[in-house]
């Protein structure tokens, strides 16, 4: 019986994530159980946009306006239309909400998130993302899944059990997230509404148990019996729950999506997790309205994006939660820095991811994109952050992960990145310490170019990339020690064209456009 095939037709999705027995026993309780059982009471929401956002439109170089007034000159917004948070960073006109928390420093923006060797499918990217691995790497498990299986290997045999009576996550929608998918199953539930969950029929006889398909059967009947008792804990957190805030559309999805992991939240639901998504973002034609770049397609899903999580906070502040959740949005990649002949933009490379929350580290962490007036038309933004930076850092941050348990996790050059602060700051910061002071010349260069730094003692990990985020080489990743350092790097055989720079040492980093001659 394959995934997701054996129950259709309901607004109780159940999948792998709760297959084995029937849910009597008792497990003991491993070091993530605080986590998931209510001693911490910590929620993280995942927002998935889905088809590639446009982060160059979202989070604004204000530095960079010159250059792309000339390679976007089509779906260029002009700087009077701008909603500027700091001197060289400015919002998307329609991020309204999102200004405001940033304003009330319950923003935090991660610049030119992505990975080494980036792929442009919609689908494999999303994949890399679902699962954390390589770009060259296939995974059968999602970071949350694989993390979870780590701290409950019996999973899913015996649950729901007294000591996990609720779902590990839940899914918005009709299909369980990869993000979630474990060794044995998937921890997540897919719910559509859970004002309509309906009691699945449970066969009382069944002389087939022993025979032909006895394991597939077995299979379906626990899965049901499991799906019940799931369905009660929801129905029952849902109308226990309750949402206080009017800033909701009645009419956007999203917004309806987080009004229901709010009143779930509320109504005593245990699940830590919560995954739902938005679609519409790959904008390769039509992204703005011809001769109108504030409005059209992209600034119609930013605007229900910000205003959604807008009122999803102030719905959490008014019911007294706010502290208790923490949400992060992410895409399967950027779009390119140069714009096409359709008023959009094709797939391209890194992007900003933000989180957002009470208890988030407010300001920005990264520098703007540097932006070239001769960038080629497959150009994309360089990678500064790696993505599973960002997920280890949230999982120590938020959940109390253990490094060893994070570097284990995702087995890659893991960069702690400082994402909860408290929950009481009162004004945003820029957030610098995650930059690295770097001189790159000569730029053009030809036949070699040299790098001059300063180094704390710490690792230092050197790469250069391609025009499209194909790492091309590791020069260094080695201690070299206190002190400024200059090394010398052949460029004779690279052929002409850019190239980017990235080295990061502990939590620094910076990334440097580079031209061969």
């Amino acid at each position: 019986m394959k995934r997701r095939s054996f129950l259709k037709g309901s607004s109780l999705i159940a999948v792998p994530s709760i297959l084995g027995g029937v849910p009597v026993s008792s497990i003991a309780k491993s070091s993530l159980s605080a986590m998931i059982n209510g001693d911490s009471d910590r929620v993280l929401v995942l927002i998935q946009l889905n088809g590639g956002n446009d982060g160059l439109a979202m989070v604004i170089p204000r530095d960079q306006q010159d250059n792309l007034a000339v390679v976007r000159e089509n779906i260029f917004i002009p700087e009077t239309e701008f909603r500027n948070i700091t001197d060289t960073v400015a919002l998307h006109p329609s991020l309204q909400g999102m200004e405001e928390l940033y304003n009330n420093s319950k923003l935090k923006i991660v610049q030119s998130v992505g990975y080494p060797d980036q792929n442009r499918s919609h689908f494999r990217s999303m994949d890399i993302w679902h699962t954390a691995s390589d770009a060259d790497e296939f995974i059968p498990t999602g970071w949350v899944g694989r993390y979870l299986s780590k701290n409950f290997p019996e999973f899913p045999i015996g649950f729901p059990n007294d000591d996990c009576p609720d779902p590990f996550a839940i899914t918005l929608g009709s299909v369980v997230s990869e993000t979630c998918q474990g060794e044995s199953g998937n921890f997540s539930l897919a719910i559509v509404d859970p004002a309509n969950l309906s009691q699945l029929n449970t066969p009382i006889a069944n002389e087939l148990a022993a025979g032909c398909g006895a394991e597939n059967l077995d299979f379906i009947l626990s899965s049901i019996g499991q799906t019940n008792e799931y369905g009660t804990v929801i129905r029952s957190a849902y109308e226990q729950g309750n949402n206080l805030s009017t800033k909701y559309s009645e009419t956007d999805e999203l917004a309806q999506k987080l009004k229901t992991v709010a009143r779930l939240i509320s109504g005593g639901l245990q699940s830590k997790i919560y995954v739902v998504s938005i679609g519409g973002f790959d904008t390769h034609a039509a992204q703005v309205v011809l001769g109108q770049p504030t409005i059209g397609v992209h600034a119609d899903l930013l605007s229900s994006l910000s205003d959604s999580i807008c009122a999803f906070q102030d719905d959490l502040k008014l019911m007294d939660l706010e502290q208790r959740v923490l949400g992060m949005t992410y895409s399967e990649f950027g779009r390119r820095i140069r714009s096409n002949d359709s008023q959009g933009t094709d797939h391209g490379t890194a992007a900003p991811l933000m989180l957002f929350g009470s208890c988030v580290t407010a300001g920005i962490v990264g520098d703007n994109p540097e932006i070239d007036r001769q960038v080629g038309q497959n150009e994309g933004v360089p990678m500064q952050h790696d993505f599973r930076s960002v997920y280890g850092s949230v999982l120590m941050d938020w959940f109390g992960a253990a490094e060893e348990d994070v570097l284990a996790l995702f087995d890659h050059d893991f960069q702690y990145i400082n994402m909860v602060m408290g929950c009481e700051s009162s004004a945003s910061e820029d957030i610098d310490g995650a930059q690295l002071a770097l001189e790159v010349y000569p730029n053009p260069m030809s036949q070699s170019f040299r790098l001059s730094f300063a180094s704390t003692g710490a690792t230092v990990r050197i790469d250069l990339y391609d025009s499209i985020g194909g790492l091309v080489q590791t020069v260094c990743n080695r201690r070299l020690g206190v002190g400024t350092h200059e090394l010398n790097i052949a460029s004779h055989h690279l052929v002409s064209g850019p190239y980017f720079i990235r080295v990061q040492e502990g939590t620094k980093q910076k990334t440097v456009r580079i031209v061969k001659h």
